[in-house]
């Protein structure tokens, strides 16, 4: 079974890529995506970052049950918007198209419709490109990545351990169901779901515990080898720029503006059909 976020070698080209343009990429693609609401901007964006997921051969298992829980948390999002402000696309776009009325101010527009799409297109923009970046970047380039980009390597390294124990954090949540299963406790599909959820609750403290004594074993670990002792540290996993690192860059930086140039040609960063 292949491990949540757990980085593996592929073959890809995207693995050959140094951890530093990784980052610029995700980070310009992401900046990118939140600041336009341009429908068709994202509809490229959305069509590009799928392409990308494919040729990263990042597996469905791998991000899955991620995946379920942003849709999850995507579904509640889209739902509090129209609950909280359902008159929110009506402001933005300066016209009422009236497709149906929910009673007192709830009343489904056209334009709050389209609004909440360009929300759910900035989702799934995003997240394929979070996971390419979590699945092709080995955690210890990470932090020699972040580390010549001036942040801290405190930070970076802690961002790595917690990347690199994400797999084995998930071994142990299997292994402790595994072993209340055995017990007779279900935590399957066939027992009820406020049931599953009092079982599956069941498994945090033992997980909690099993994941201190991982930490203070690293901690420890790092103690010994007097980590932190000096202000500047080198990498063995840090990698210099080639020629198609600079073209990645490159080609993010263009295409970035160019977003940018389009969404706000107009003063604004929102596309409206409406007008």
């Amino acid at each position: 079974m292949a491990k949540l976020f757990s980085y593996e070698e592929k073959g890809t080209w995207m693995e050959d890529l140094c951890g530093v343009t990784k980052l610029i990429f995700f980070l310009a693609w992401t900046i990118t995506c939140m600041l336009t609401y341009d429908t068709r901007v994202l509809a490229i964006m959305l069509a590009t970052s799928l392409i990308l997921f494919k040729l990263s051969k990042t597996s469905w298992e791998q991000v899955g049950s991620v995946f379920k829980v942003i849709l999850v948390f995507m579904i509640i999002n889209i739902l509090a918007i129209f609950i909280f402000a359902p008159g929110q696309g009506t402001k933005i776009y300066g016209t009422e198209h009236i497709l149906y009325s929910l009673g007192g101010r709830w009343v489904v527009t056209q334009e709050q419709l389209f609004y909440e799409l360009n929300v759910v297109l900035k989702y799934f923009t995003i997240v394929p490109a979070v996971f390419m970046f979590i699945i092709t970047t080995n955690p210890s380039e990470l932090a020699a990545s972040l580390n010549k980009l001036g942040v801290s390597y405190n930070i970076g390294y802690a961002m790595a351990i917690a990347l690199r124990y994400i797999p084995d954090v998930q071994d142990d949540f299997h292994k402790i169901k595994n072993a209340q299963e055995a017990r007779g406790i279900e935590m399957s599909g066939k027992a009820k779901l406020m049931d599953r959820i009092k079982n599956v609750s069941a498994i945090i403290f033992p997980l909690i515990f099993t994941s201190m004594d991982r930490i203070d074993t690293v901690s420890n670990a790092m103690e010994l080898r007097g980590y932190g002792k000096n202000k500047k540290r080198t990498w063995y996993m840090g990698r210099k720029l080639a020629k198609a690192d600079y073209a990645v860059m490159i080609v993010t930086l263009v295409v970035m503006v160019i977003a940018l140039v389009v969404t706000y040609h107009d003063g604004s960063r929102f596309y409206n059909p409406f007008i």
